[in-house]
C-alpha cells in the first residue's frame, strides 16, 4: 500500500505509546454506521478489517479514520417539500408561511434520511514514532483537520504540531526553477504551477511538458511564484510538492519492483508493501526538510 497525498504533522517530543495503549484510546470514538436519523458519522475503523484499530510494523503505526455520508441531496428536499407545500396550499387555502415552510423543509429531511444512501470512506493515517512523523493520506487540509481534531480527542497529550520550515516550499520552490536546478537528491519533472503575487492572480501551468529555463525566468521576472511543482527523489518516488508543504500525486518508481517478494501471502505483502513505504517516505520527508533549510523552532 502507498500513500497518495501527505498532509506531514512533527511529534515535537517522543510519543512512548504502545500498539495497543493507542488501540484502546482510539476505541472511546470508534466507527459505527449512520444511525437512520444521521447524516453523517466518524469514527476509527480497523485498516485491515480485523479487530484491530491500530496496525503496527516496525514501530511504525498505521490507523484509518472512516467517515460515513448519506447521499441526500438539497435538490430532492426542496422537491418533495415544494410538492408538499402545494398539497398543505390546496387544503388551508394559503400558501405556508416562511416559519412553516423551514418546518416543512426539516419533517421531508427527516423522513428521507432513512432512505438515503451512505457512502463511506476511509482516511489513513501513519504515526512514525520512530523518526517522530504523523502523516496523513488527504490532499486538502481541511480532510487532515478532521483526522487531527478526531484524534487529539482520543489520545492523550500527544506531542504534535504542524511541520514548520525555514524556507518556505514557494521561495525554495521559486527559487531551483530560477536556476534550473533541484536540490541534492530531487530532479525537477514537467509539471509545475506559477501564480502572479498581485490581485489578478494570472497563473501559468505545465503539465508534461519541458519547462524551458528561459520561459521559465520571464514567468518569475515577471512576479510569479511557483505554486506547484513536480519532482523526482532519487530516482525511487515521484510527487507533486505545493507552496502549502503538501506532498501529492506519489508515485513509486519501477526501480521499486526490485524489493518484490513473489512468495509472500496478503499478510506478508502487505507488511512488507508498508514497511517498504514508510522507510522510503520517512527518508523523502527528511530530504525535503533539509532542502528546504530545515525545520523552524517554535515559537
Amino acid at each position: 500500500m502507498w500513500f497518495k497525498n501527505l498532509q506531514v504533522f512533527r511529534l515535537n517530543a517522543p510519543w512512548n505509546i504502545s500498539a495497543d495503549e493507542l488501540n484502546t484510546q482510539l476505541a472511546r470514538i470508534s466507527f459505527s454506521q449512520c444511525a437512520s436519523n444521521e447524516m453523517q458519522s466518524q469514527g476509527w475503523a480497523s485498516p485491515r478489517n480485523n479487530d484491530l484499530l491500530v496496525h503496527s510494523v516496525n514501530q511504525q503505526f498505521l490507523i484509518s479514520l472512516a467517515t460515513e455520508k448519506k447521499l441526500l441531496p438539497s435538490s430532492v428536499i426542496n422537491q418533495v417539500t415544494k410538492a408538499r407545500a402545494l398539497e398543505l396550499e390546496e387544503q388551508q387555502g394559503f400558501a405556508p408561511g416562511r416559519k412553516a415552510m423551514k418546518d416543512l423543509k426539516e419533517r421531508v429531511t427527516d423522513e428521507l434520511l432513512p432512505r438515503a444512501f451512505g457512502v463511506k470512506r476511509l482516511t489513513h493515517v501513519w504515526i512514525d514514532t520512530v523518526n517522530r512523523w504523523l502523516v496523513i493520506d488527504a490532499s486538502s487540509p481541511a480532510r487532515a483537520d478532521e483526522v487531527i481534531k478526531l484524534l487529539l480527542k482520543c489520545c492523550d497529550k500527544i506531542p504534535l504540531e504542524s511541520l514548520r520550515v525555514k524556507t518556505s516550499p514557494q521561495a525554495a520552490m521559486t527559487g531551483w526553477l530560477a536556476g534550473n536546478e533541484a536540490p541534492k537528491g530531487f530532479t525537477i519533472d514537467q509539471d509545475t504551477e506559477l501564480k502572479s503575487a498581485n490581485e489578478d492572480k494570472s497563473t501559468v501551468r505545465y503539465v508534461r511538458h519541458t519547462l524551458e529555463p528561459d520561459d521559465i525566468q520571464k514567468h518569475i521576472a515577471a512576479g510569479k511564484l511557483c505554486t506547484k511543482l513536480a519532482l523526482t527523489w532519487n530516482d525511487r518516488v515521484s510527487f507533486v510538492l505545493t507552496d502549502t508543504l503538501t506532498i501529492k500525486r506519489i508515485k513509486p518508481l519501477d526501480v521499486l519492483d526490485d524489493d518484490k517478494d513473489k512468495g509472500m501471502n496478503e499478510e506478508e505483502r502487505f507488511d512488507a508493501d508498508f514497511a517498504l513505504m514508510t522507510g522510503e517516505l520517512a527518508t523523502l520527508i527528511d530530504d525535503l526538510v533539509f532542502a528546504l533549510d530545515g525545520e523552524a523552532q517554535s515559537s
